[in-house]
């Protein structure tokens, strides 16, 4: 109990410093299964967003913290903290398909994104996600993954888009190696790279 207490503090502080922060956009990095009911999951994940148009690219840190309710859904806590862009939302995600080698989910969100300069805004996300496991203990997944977003104090909106493909290989029973590369489908987006840890409290 007292682990339970001190990880779901640590990820409430996470979260929190993400959000307030005038310093993201985010990122799938998990497979198509949900968390086990009953589960907690907190992940973190350095992340690299690619620069466009003769940009810099920004290196940051993503993360998610979330609960397993059913065998089928759950919901996870999300945010990113980046130089001048922090991102912080909650997503639902349902297991439609489950079995060894096809697992179908899809998610749904919403989230609201800092950029400074009355640049912020808010928007929608829905992503579906394809996984399949080649070989035990490891999981290939796909994801196309889109977001609505309305500017603040504006009528101007975006869509950005990616498709997902990304790697879960389990270290242990409570731990998972993660990456993935975000591939940009239109102008809007930014194409990313992340890897990290998923860890998982009974």
């Amino acid at each position: 109990m007292l682990k339970r207490i001190v990880i779901f503090l640590a990820a409430a502080m996470f979260f929190v410093t993400a959000a307030v922060n005038v310093a993201a956009q985010d990122v799938v990095m998990n497979s198509a299964e949900t968390i086990n009911q009953g589960n907690f999951k907190l992940a973190i994940f350095p992340t690299v967003l690619f620069g466009k148009n003769g940009g810099d690219s920004l290196t940051g840190v993503a993360g998610r913290f979330g609960y397993g309710f059913t065998s089928r859904f759950d919901v996870e806590a999300v945010a990113a903290t980046f130089k001048g862009l922090s991102y912080f939302g909650v997503a639902a995600e349902y297991w439609l398909i489950q079995g060894r080698n096809a697992n179908v989910s899809v998610a749904l969100g919403g989230h609201l994104t800092n950029r400074g300069g009355g640049a912020d805004s808010s928007g929608i996300d829905t992503t579906l996600l394809f996984s399949t496991s080649p070989v035990d203990r490891l999981e290939l997944y796909g994801g196309l993954k889109f977001a609505f977003d309305k500017f603040k104090n504006s009528n101007n909106s975006y869509t950005m888009a990616h498709i997902v493909p990304g790697i879960e290989y389990r270290l242990s029973a409570d731990l998972d190696f993660l990456a993935e590369v975000g591939i940009a489908l239109n102008d809007n987006s930014r194409s990313y790279a992340s890897v990290g840890f998923a860890f998982y409290i009974r």
